[in-house]
């Protein structure tokens, strides 16, 4: 079966991208997903994205871990598949689409690409750190230095904690630039190492540092090693709603692959 893809990335974060509407691909067989994710037996990316047909939002986007399972929400993945959407005549400038964790609204401004986050009501505390579920786990850790700092042995560290292992948790490390502007590297879950940038952990991130009074802003500049995301928010009670994540999106290349 020969199948087109298209590889997009948001700040580094890379995704392969298939427009799924006759429902053919083999979704169970992660053994071919991560091979197609692998960056020198395949085509190489940090998960593979299947864009399938709906009849109540514009589309269902279905994420998978570069490892092969299904992944939960995918920040920077959903603003490359509105992108893709976009490309390919699905959608205008705007965007209704199903998710892992539901229903997410995106607007385009040429590259940049606006998307609406899942309410998070509750924030959790692990003594000075914290856990927040952005559509996907994440633990936020605040350190002084973070350019040498190592993220792989730190990061799996705490992935692999009894506290996490069975289900995974992605780990975010911070460096506070101002009270507007922070620095983050994610070990992320599926992948198994360090990305360039993960979407749902700059959102935390920026929740996270509101949470610890680092800011009263709500909305903040994250630097991540693949680019600056944006992330604007309204409090609440518990918890915060009305939560925005914005950064730009490019098309890297497209091909085919048999299967």
């Amino acid at each position: 079966m020969k199948i087109k893809f298209q590889k997009y990335q948001g700040t580094g974060n890379d995704f392969i991208i298939i427009n799924n509407k006759a429902l053919n691909f083999p979704i169970n067989d992660k053994n071919l997903i991560n091979r197609l994710c692998n960056r020198k037996l395949g085509i190489g990316s940090d998960g593979l994205i299947l864009i399938n047909p709906s009849k109540k939002t514009d589309f269902d986007m279905i994420y998978f871990n570069s490892d092969g399972s299904l992944g939960s929400m995918c920040g920077n993945g959903a603003r490359c598949s509105v992108k893709f959407a976009q490309n390919n005549s699905m959608i205008e400038d705007e965007a209704i689409f199903d998710a892992f964790d539901g229903n997410h609204y995106a607007t385009i401004l040429g590259d940049l690409i606006s998307l609406s986050m899942k309410d998070v009501k509750k924030v959790k505390y692990f003594e000075s750190d914290l856990f927040i579920d952005t559509g996907s786990p994440h633990y936020i850790k605040i350190v002084d230095e973070l350019d040498d700092f190592n993220v792989f042995d730190h990061g799996s560290k705490i992935r692999y904690n009894s506290k996490f292992k069975k289900a995974g948790v992605n780990v975010n490390f911070v460096k506070v630039i101002s009270d507007s502007e922070f620095y983050v590297r994610t070990y992320e879950r599926g992948v198994e190492n360090e990305t360039l940038s993960c979407g749902t952990g700059v959102t935390a991130v920026a929740l996270a540092m509101y949470k610890l009074d680092l800011t009263n802003l709500k909305k903040i500049k994250i630097n991540t090693k693949g680019g600056i995301l944006n992330v604007k928010f309204k409090p609440k009670a518990d918890g915060f709603e009305k939560i925005i994540l914005s950064g730009d999106v490019e098309f890297v290349f497209e091909g085919y692959i048999i299967i």
